[in-house]
This record gives C-alpha cells, sequence and structure tokens, in this order.
C-alpha cells in the first residue's frame, strides 16, 4: 500500500481525521485489527460524532498521496462514573462530573512503524484528556496476544490494571484483555503503589 520504509525519511503532521479519510481509515482498520467495525463508526470518527481523533499523514510523499492517513488514534470522552474503571479511581463521590478518554482504536501503517507515529499520536491524546480539567484517566483495552501493543502502553507508562477473560470475541474464539489507565490532572487509583 505504501512504500516510505528506506525510500526516505518522513515528515509526518497530525491534523483530525477528515470526512475525506473515510475509505482509507476504513481499509487500514480492516488491514490492522482483527475486529470488524460497522460502517456507523467509521462515519462518527469522520464527522466528529462523540469521537474525537487524531490523524498521521506524512507530507513528504511525493507520489500523490501527500494528505493519506499512515496512522489514527479515535478516542471517545466519557463519565468516570460510568466507566468500567470507576471502581479503580479515588474521587471524591461528590464530583459527578467527573470524565476518561477512551482510545477506541490506534493504529499505524506497517511501513511506518518506528517512526514515533504511534507515540506522537497517543501524547496528543494526553495532551487532550489533561486539557479537560475534570478528566482523571486515558484508559483502553489491549487483547492478551498483542504484545509489541502491551510492551508499547508500558513504555508510555500506562498501568496495567486488570486482566478481563475472555473479554474479545472473534471468529468463534474467546481471547483475555488487558485494561491499561494513564492517569492525568491528580487522578489516582484506589490501590497504593506501595
Amino acid at each position: 500500500m505504501l512504500e516510505p520504509r528506506g525510500a526516505h525519511q518522513p515528515i509526518i503532521i497530525y491534523r483530525p481525521i477528515l470526512p475525506s479519510d473515510l475509505e482509507v481509515l476504513e481499509e487500514i482498520h480492516v488491514a490492522l485489527f482483527p475486529i470488524r467495525y460497522e460502517r456507523d463508526f467509521f462515519l462518527s470518527v469522520v464527522q466528529g460524532h462523540g469521537i474525537v481523533s487524531w490523524a498521521a499523514v506524512d507530507v513528504s510523499r511525493s507520489d500523490g498521496g501527500r494528505d493519506k492517513l499512515v496512522g489514527f488514534v479515535t478516542t471517545r470522552l466519557m463519565s468516570a462514573k460510568e466507566s468500567e474503571i470507576s471502581d479503580l479511581l479515588r474521587y471524591n463521590a461528590s464530583r459527578q462530573d467527573l470524565m476518561l478518554v477512551y482510545i477506541l482504536t490506534l493504529g499505524v501503517v506497517e511501513n511506518y512503524r518506528n517512526h514515533g507515529i504511534a507515540t506522537s499520536l497517543v501524547c496528543e491524546v494526553i495532551k487532550y484528556a489533561s486539557s479537560i480539567t475534570n478528566c482523571r484517566a486515558v484508559y483502553l483495552h489491549v487483547i492478551s496476544y498483542n504484545l509489541p501493543a502491551i510492551h508499547f502502553y508500558e513504555k508510555m507508562s500506562f498501568a496495567c490494571v486488570r486482566r478481563l477473560q475472555k473479554f474479545y470475541y472473534i471468529n468463534g474464539q474467546h481471547y483475555d484483555s488487558y485494561l491499561f489507565v494513564y492517569y492525568v490532572n491528580g487522578g489516582h487509583s484506589l490501590c497504593s503503589p506501595l
């Protein structure tokens, strides 16, 4: 699909995902993820309906694909009280307005890996979450066999807080998931590191 590896050092810029990215976004998801997403998911991403996203594009390409996605992250802002990690957060029960950012998907086209794109995309999410004064954490799930993703989030200082048995059901088989959390704005776990 894309041929930058070894051809040149890409110049990556980050921007919101746009309606014009719809087709490529779907293609990359199909190539990268074992889970199939409904068309409505992609339409919500490109239209910004309840989903905040960032795109990585290589503006140094000379093949006409200068604004074509090479990486992306999609997120959703949600109430901490209604999240699956509410029991892991230490917060004043009188604060009903606390929020979390959930990373729905993160992906980088294979030929563009190891250029810091995923790191930059996650940093954008952390900056976004930190800019929301009542947000306390960024969290996500990783399928248990995806060791590169597990190591990536550990390197990014996400804490693995839970293993969820049989969380995913893909092609007739159950898979466990790890739940990772990155605390922002004074958010922290009920469990003391001591």
